[in-house]
């Protein structure tokens, strides 16, 4: 699966995030090995703290589902339905996915010229925490 289509497919997970209190919407699509495709979207709580980001939901739905090979993630967001260049996944979705992906992750955004750019999770994350 090419970068852009998975980009795609986080912007369209977007559109199902639950975000009446920040409005900032965020999806995400995470590309297993095998090819298939979880998405996730943010989903607020009225007490923020149970609030869960995009890139988590999809992670813990593919690991629910059994999945442990990651070939990539896309993350897509926005206030109030505009596009954020560069909307980075938060520290604690950098820790989750660090848990099960390689360091060398393709993390996937849209850039600030709205063209695909990507990091990887290991320049996202440097010193990530282990036992």
């Amino acid at each position: 699966m090419k970068y852009k289509e998975l980009l795609t497919l986080a912007e369209e997970a977007r559109g199902r995030a639950y975000a009446p209190y920040s409005g900032f919407t965020v999806g995400a699509a995470l590309l297993c090995g095998d090819g298939e495709v979880f998405i996730g979207c943010n989903i607020e709580n009225a007490s923020f703290t149970p609030t869960c980001c995009a890139e988590r939901v999809a992670l813990f739905s593919a690991v629910a589902a059994g999945k442990r090979d990651f070939s990539a993630i896309a993350v897509a967001g926005g206030k109030e339905g505009n596009s954020a260049p560069l909307c980075m996944p938060c520290g604690v979705c950098r820790q989750a996915l660090s848990e099960f992906c390689p360091e060398v992750l393709p993390v996937i955004l849209e850039g600030e010229d709205g063209d695909v750019c990507s990091f990887t999770l290991g320049e996202l994350l440097p010193h990530k925490f282990s036992l």
